[in-house]
C-alpha cells in the first residue's frame, strides 16, 4: 500500500491539534485508500506530552493509519542508531544537527524526513501545533485532498486533477515536487503590534531580509508580501494550480513534499532562527520542478506562551537571527535561480553536491551586511520604546556571538547536505518496528521545536 506520512513537530500544548490532525489522517486513508503514518514529534514538557499521548490513544482506529507519538529520547536512539550505520567521521556533530539543544525549525522537519524514509514514505505533509483547519458546509477543509491529488505524480497527469495550469511543457515529465498553501488569520510573524505601533518602523524591520542592493521599490514589494499569506478572506471554492510553485503563498503548516527532493537535500538545521525550513521552496522553483498552489489555506493563531515577556523575547532574538541568516541564504538562492534546471540530474533528481557547495562559497560573505543589520535593528527597537528598547539592551551584548552563529549554521547546512544521502539510506534500512504502533511516548522532552 502507498505509504505517507502526516507530521505535527511540537514543543508546545496542542492535544487538540493532534485530535484534528488525526481526522485528517483517518479521512486521507478513507479517500484516498493509502497508509498514513501520522507522526508526532514531541518535544514538550512531560505534562503537555502526557496530555499529547492521551490524545493520540483516544484518536479513533482507522484502517490505514498507524500513528507514532516520539518524544526526544525516542528521536535520539532512532538517530543514533542511524547515524552509527553512516559511520560519520563526527557522529556527535551529525547528531547535534538532527536534535540540537535549541529551537530548530529545520531540524525537526529533517527528523521527520529521516522517519518517512524509515517508513517508507513517499511523501511527507508538515502541518504545525499552531494552526487549524477552515470550515465550509459543515467540514473541515483539509489540506490533503490536493496535496494526495498530485504529490509526486508526473506534472502531464496531474493536470486533471487542478482547476488550472501555468504548466511549461519542458516541464510535463517531471514530477509534482510540492503541494501547498497559505494560512490566514494572524501574521505569521510576531510583528503585528510593531506594524500597529508604526509602520515605517514595521517597513524598516521587514524590509532588512532583503538581499543587499535591493531597490526601494523592491524592498517595498517584499514587505507587502511578507508575512501575511492569504488574508483573512475564509474559504469558499477549491482553487488549485498547477506550475511552478508561488513559494510567497505556500507555508510550512500547509505543505507536501515529494520524497525525490526532502531525501536528496535537507533543511538548514539553524538554530533559534524563524524561516530554517522554507530553503525546500526555493529549491524546487528554482530547479524547475512543478508544484501545485492550491487555496485551503490553514487558520494561523498565536499561542499564548508567545504572549509572555519570555516568549517575546526568544521570539524577537529568532526574528533576528532570521534576517542574519539572509546574508548567507540569499547568495545561494541567487545561484540557484541562475542554474535553474540545470540543478537537475537527467532523472529530475536535485543534485545535492551543487547546494552544499554553494552554501560553502556563501560561508565566505563578508559581514558588513549584517553589521548594519543589527545596528538598523537596534535603531528600530530603540524608537518603539518600551519592551523593544528592552529587547534592544538584551540583544546588544549578544551581537558578536549572533554573527559567528549565523555563518556557523550555513556551515552545517553544507556539511549535513553531504552527510545526507548515507543518512537517509541508513534510515531507509533501520528497523522501523520499533515506530509502529499507537500512542508511543515515554521519557524526557525539552522544548525544542515549534
Amino acid at each position: 500500500m502507498h505509504a505517507v506520512c502526516l507530521t505535527l513537530p511540537t514543543n508546545r500544548a496542542c492535544a487538540d491539534t493532534i485530535t484534528t490532525v488525526g481526522a485528517e489522517a483517518a479521512h486521507a486513508a478513507r479517500t484516498f485508500g493509502v497508509r498514513v503514518h501520522l507522526l508526532v514529534l514531541d518535544s514538550a514538557d512531560p505534562a503537555d506530552r502526557a496530555r499529547h499521548a492521551a490524545a493520540v490513544a483516544a484518536l479513533p482506529p482507522t484502517e490505514g493509519v498507524v500513528t507514532h507519538h516520539l518524544d526526544e529520547d525516542a528521536q535520539r536512539a532512532f538517530l543514533r542508531e542511524v547515524i552509527e550505520r553512516t559511520a560519520h567521521p563526527d557522529p556527535d556533530r551529525l547528531l547535534d544537527l538532527m536534535l540540537p539543544d535549541a529551537v530548530s525549525y529545520g531540524a525537526c522537519t529533517n527528523r521527520a524526513f529521516l522517519l518517512a524514509a524509515a517508513l517508507g514514505c513517499a511523501s511527507v505533509h508538515r502541518r504545525d501545533s499552531d494552526s487549524r483547519y477552515q470550515w465550509h458546509d459543515g467540514a473541515p477543509v483539509f489540506p490533503i485532498d490536493h496535496e494526495l491529488a498530485t504529490i509526486g505524480l508526473k506534472a502531464a497527469d496531474a493536470a486533471a486533477a487542478v482547476t488550472e495550469h501555468t504548466l511549461d511543457p519542458a516541464d510535463a515529465d517531471k514530477p509534482v515536487a510540492l503541494v501547498g498553501a497559505s494560512f490566514i488569520g494572524e501574521l505569521s510573524v510576531d510583528l503585528g503590534e510593531i506594524r500597529a505601533l508604526d509602520p515605517d518602523v514595521y517597513h524598516d524591520l521587514v524590509a532588512l531580509w532583503a538581499p543587499t542592493g535591493a531597490t526601494e521599490q523592491e524592498r517595498r514589494e517584499l514587505v507587502a508580501d511578507s508575512f501575511t499569506g492569504a488574508g483573512t478572506d475564509p474559504f469558499t471554492v477549491d482553487r488549485a494550480v498547477l506550475g511552478r510553485p508561488d513559494i510567497w503563498r505556500i507555508d510550512m503548516c500547509n505543505i507536501a513534499l515529494d520524497h525525490e527532493v526532502y531525501e536528496r537535500v535537507p533543511l538548514p538545521p539553524a538554530t533559534d532562527t524563524i524561516g530554517s525550513d522554507y530553503f525546500l521552496h526555493h529549491l524546487v522553483h528554482d530547479a524547475t520542478l512543478p508544484g501545485v498552489t492550491h487555496n485551503r489555506h490553514i487558520v494561523n493563531y498565536y499561542t499564548p506562551e508567545r504572549r509572555t515577556d519570555s516568549g517575546f523575547t526568544a521570539y524577537q532574538e529568532r526574528y533576528a537571527k532570521f534576517l542574519l541568516s539572509m546574508l548567507y541564504l540569499h547568495p545561494v538562492y541567487s545561484e540557484m535561480e541562475r542554474a535553474g534546471d540545470a540543478l537537475l540530474d537527467e532523472h529530475h533528481h536535485v543534485r545535492p553536491g551543487v547546494i552544499a557547495d554553494s552554501a560553502r562559497r556563501s560561508a565566505t560573505t563578508d559581514r558588513a551586511e549584517n553589521h548594519r543589520r543589527l545596528a538598523e535593528l537596534d535603531r528600530c527597537y530603540r524608537q518603539l520604546g518600551g519592551k523593544y528598547a528592552e529587547f534592544a539592551d538584551h540583544l546588544a551584548p549578544r551581537r558578536a556571538q549572533l554573527l559567528d552563529r549565523a555563518q556557523a549554521d550555513i556551515e552545517d547546512f553544507a556539511l549535513l547536505i553531504d552527510a545526507w544521502g548515507p543518512l537517509v539510506r541508513a534510515s531507509r534500512t533501520a528497523p522501523a518496528d520499533r515506530l509502529q504502533g499507537q500512542g508511543q511516548s515515554g521519557g524526557s522532552g525539552r522544548a525544542r521545536d515549534a
